[in-house]
């Protein structure tokens, strides 16, 4: 329900724009032009990018682009073409890298250890480790058993 006063139309205006200069389009100059269009060749930047850096809209570079190409034809030249370049490929080239071996160990030098393992416990030949975290009844079953295996 619409109450009398409420609707848009009875309150008047809200709020309004003033336009102020000449109110004509903006001249630009050819060069400008030619310039604006060589910034959108193949390898130098989109016509949208272009656009937006000039606060143009696309579809104006592509009306200046259509007009250039027709002045250049009218004096025999030709512009480059806006087709972008087929696509190549980069040659690969594979290189067979052998690991270096590594250094030989020593005899009395101790293996590396895992940068899990808390412990490591050496009985009659045979090495444990033990990880940080282990049930302390599984680790006291583990040593037992090496111990009768003697």
């Amino acid at each position: 329900m619409i109450l009398s006063g409420d609707d848009p139309v009875s309150k008047g205006a809200q709020r309004f724009e003033v336009f102020t200069g000449a109110g004509k389009r903006r001249e630009w100059p050819a060069e400008l032009k030619a310039s604006i269009v060589a910034e959108c060749c193949p390898g130098r930047g989109g016509v949208s990018a272009v656009a937006r850096r000039h606060g143009l809209d696309p579809s104006q570079i592509y009306a200046w682009r259509k007009d250039l190409r027709k002045q250049l034809e009218t004096k025999g030249l030709s512009l480059l073409s806006a087709e972008p370049e087929a696509a190549m490929f980069v040659p690969a080239v594979i290189e067979v890298v052998t690991p270096a071996a590594p250094p030989p160990r020593r005899r009395n030098q101790q293996p590396e250890r895992a940068a899990s393992t808390a412990v490591e416990l050496e009985i009659g030949g045979v090495a444990v480790k033990i990880a940080q975290g282990a049930d302390a009844g599984v680790i006291g079953a583990v040593i037992e058993a090496l111990r009768r295996a003697r």
